[in-house]
């Protein structure tokens, strides 16, 4: 990478410098980064094996597993080394990598969200339609456009990245390498660039949030033409994607979305986005999902019995 900087290394000052809590840092996301690792190959593997899961809905919800997994492995492992480290140093090649691959992974997670509201669009309120709408082919293209589209994200910010220049401290305040904690340290009027910020990162997590909002909004309004047992199926599906949207954009809504500032609390939010959310995914859609519990069921009993 071009190095548009005299630092060659950054020190991340992590969560705490508090030895006890540090201690605690390192055994609590310990357990939430393997729970996330777990949860998720755990429904990647019983989707991509299940002849029960050959859905649409479930073909998003194998990309938005691996996204997770994805997504808080370019945080949580750092974060979790660097909780027992005694230098927690990052070098400059390695800070815009995390920078490229945090915004990839977390650009893919809310574009897969938003297929999977038009999947569930498309099956509630024009299921004749359904099988020739959302094809196997026509979600292949979705989600290679949702790729391509995160790749063109990520890229615009390091791009912003690669233009700070870093002359001066290199301590950071965060437990991880991103545009806003970067600009801080940047020897430069960095005005212009949080504005370009706010106009990518703020203006996609604000108006997927939006659309995500009306389209479940619309989606739960059109229920009312249904029969008891389909209302309470789609009930069942809708209500699980919109409290993982809620839990997703809140945080990253507060975190992109606003003027050049920063808040104590910064930290923690982006912890919830960032490992909180990968958390509590594979949870969400097995827990409320009866089609998912019983597909690793037969699976693995199948698994154990072949053995």
């Amino acid at each position: 990478m071009q190095q548009n900087s005299t630092v060659t290394e950054f020190i991340l000052l992590g969560l705490t410098q508090d030895p006890l809590k540090q201690k605690m840092v390192f055994i609590i996301f310990l357990i939430f980064y393997m729970g996330t690792v777990v949860g998720n190959a755990l429904i990647i593997v019983t989707i991509k094996f299940s002849r029960t899961l050959g859905s649409p809905m479930y073909f998003f919800l194998f990309y938005l597993s691996f996204a997770d997994s994805c997504f808080s492995t370019s945080t949580a492992p750092r974060l979790i080394v660097d909780a027992i480290s005694k230098k927690n140093l990052i070098s400059y090649n390695e800070c815009m990598t995390q920078v490229f691959a945090l915004h990839l992974f977390g650009c893919m997670e809310i574009f897969v969200l938003i297929l999977m509201a038009v999947d569930r669009y498309v099956a509630i309120c024009k299921p004749l339609r359904y099988p020739i709408i959302m094809s196997r082919q026509v979600c292949v293209i979705l989600i290679i456009l949702a790729w391509i589209g995160s790749f063109i994200h990520s890229t615009a910010q390091i791009v912003l990245a690669l233009r700070l220049p870093f002359c001066g401290p290199n301590l950071i305040d965060h437990y991880c390498c991103d545009l806003q904690p970067l600009l801080k340290l940047a020897c430069m009027d960095t005005y212009m660039i949080n504005l370009l910020l706010v106009s990518n990162s703020g203006a996609i997590c604000s108006s997927s949030f939006v659309i995500l909002i009306i389209s479940y909004f619309v989606i739960l309004h059109s229920l009312r033409n249904h029969s008891a047992e389909g209302r309470k199926k789609a009930l069942s599906t809708c209500t699980s994607h919109i409290i993982v949207v809620i839990l997703f954009f809140g945080p990253c809504i507060f975190i992109y979305a606003r003027p050049p500032t920063t808040f104590p609390m910064d930290k923690m939010v982006a912890v919830f986005y960032t490992i909180g959310t990968p958390f509590l995914n594979p949870i969400i859609y097995t827990l409320r999902n009866a089609e998912v519990k019983n597909a690793m069921k037969k699976l693995w009993h199948v698994k154990i019995m072949t053995e």
